[in-house]
Formats: structure tokens, C-alpha cells, sequence
């Protein structure tokens, strides 16, 4: 159930901020993160306006005393926290769905570069056109796969007790979608379907959370989440050509 190693798992991301500089690929890094820039601004500014609205509503309900009117730098920092998390992770998810087409092309390049092959971008353009219905459904099928895990957790976390543990479960949860998250780009470019891909990165679950887990955390980061993005397809590239494509034991 626990096989594959963690510590090398975490290697891979890293591998994947090597690879993003390479000639062959900066080109499909470059366009996805200015994609990603002007929707992470977009998001931001919304996200930013609507909680600024907020904040003078609450404001608004409270008794007119100078101490208290005061207070608003507090609702920034109470819920300015959550509201950046929020915007993380949405980012993340949003940017995948507008992306997919684009990493899904990038971790093609990155598995020939990996396999020695020259990486070449012609026709580049039509394949991805070609590929955005079945990008989106792969997308979507991760979607499914997420909500009800998630909602399970989130029920867990509303019992005393066994909701000190939420936190961690979370975690190692979301080290896990990453890695089926970003691994599944080259399984799709090598025709492998995505119940195949859980199983094939069950048999290596510790090198599938070491990678996830850099990579979870990246995400919280904003403006580091800009860049983990292409990192982290090819990093999920590296881990495929060396560990996913062994045959799934039966």
C-alpha cells in the first residue's frame, strides 16, 4: 500500500524548475503563465473588491464606538488569510482547466527531451486545438474524483475530537491530488486512462505524496503558484518516464 520513497519523490519538482529553462519548452511555459498571470491578477482584484465590500458591511453592523470602528484592520487580518488561501487554490484548479491543452502539449516535449528525442513544436498549434475536449474531460473526471473525498473530510472535521486530525489528512489528500493532478498529463498523452493512472500511482504512493507535497505547498504561495504550475507537469513528466510507466502489478 506504502511502496515507492517519499524522499525521492520530493526531487521531482525541483527536477521541474530545471526543466521549464530548457529551449524546447520555454515557449509552452511562457504563453500558460501569462495565461495564468492575467487570471491571477483578475482573480485578485475581484476576490479583493468583494472582500473589501464585506468588510464595510460588517463594519457597518457594529456599534458606532470609535474603538470598534477601528477594528477594521483586524477583519483583514482574520479573514484575509482564508480569503488568500481561497484565491490559491482556486487559482490553481481554474488555471488547470484553462491549461490543460497547453501542459498537456508541454509534458509531451518534456517526456521527448526525457526519452532523448528532439522536442519540436511543429504543428504544436493544431494538436492543441485538437486536444481541448479531451483535456477538459480529463480535468473533469479529476473534479469528480476530488469532491466527494473532500466533502468526506470536510464531514470528519466537523466531529470533536477526530477533527484534530482533519488538518493533517487534508494535507496528505491534497500531496496526493497534486500528484494525480499534474502525473495524469503525460498518462493522457500516452493513452493511459485515469482509473489506470490511481492504480499505477497507488503501487508508488510515497513517491507520489513525496512529489505532491512540495507542490502542495508551492501552491499556497501566491506568485510561486504562477511558476509551480509548468514545474510541476514537468516534474510530473520526470516521475512518469522513470517511475508510472512500469507495468501495474495485478
Amino acid at each position: 500500500m506504502f511502496n515507492g520513497n517519499f524522499f525521492h519523490g520530493l526531487g521531482y519538482l525541483g527536477e521541474g524548475f530545471r526543466l521549464i529553462k530548457q529551449p524546447g519548452l520555454r515557449l509552452f511555459v511562457i504563453i500558460p503563465l501569462m495565461i495564468n498571470l492575467v487570471l491571477f491578477v483578475s482573480m485578485a482584484y475581484f476576490m479583493a473588491t468583494a472582500f473589501s465590500s464585506l468588510i464595510e458591511t460588517a463594519m457597518g453592523w457594529l456599534p458606532d464606538w470609535a474603538w470598534l470602528q477601528s477594528l477594521d484592520w483586524l477583519f483583514w487580518l482574520l479573514y484575509g488569510a482564508v480569503i488568500l488561501l481561497m484565491l490559491a487554490y482556486g487559482f490553481v484548479v481554474v488555471a488547470n482547466l484553462i491549461g490543460s491543452p497547453f501542459y498537456g502539449y508541454l509534458a509531451e516535449l518534456t517526456e521527448k527531451h526525457l526519452t532523448g528525442e528532439e522536442p519540436t513544436v511543429e504543428g504544436g498549434w493544431a494538436q492543441i486545438v485538437r486536444d481541448i475536449p479531451r483535456a477538459l474531460w480529463r480535468e473533469v473526471q479529476k473534479i469528480l474524483y476530488y469532491l466527494p473525498r473532500a466533502l468526506g473530510l470536510f464531514i470528519i472535521g466537523l466531529i470533536p475530537v477526530i477533527n484534530l486530525a482533519a488538518a493533517v489528512l487534508w494535507f496528505i489528500f491534497n500531496s496526493w491530488m497534486m500528484a494525480l493532478q499534474y502525473v495524469d498529463y503525460p498518462a493522457d498523452n500516452n493513452r493511459v486512462s485515469f482509473p489506470m493512472l490511481k492504480k499505477q500511482l497507488a503501487q508508488r504512493r510515497l513517491s507520489a505524496l513525496g512529489f505532491g507535497f512540495p507542490v502542495a505547498l508551492a501552491a499556497m504561495v501566491p506568485v510561486l503558484n504562477l511558476l509551480v504550475v509548468p514545474a510541476a507537469v514537468c516534474g510530473a513528466t520526470a516521475f512518469w518516464v522513470r517511475e508510472s510507466r512500469l507495468p501495474v502489478k495485478t
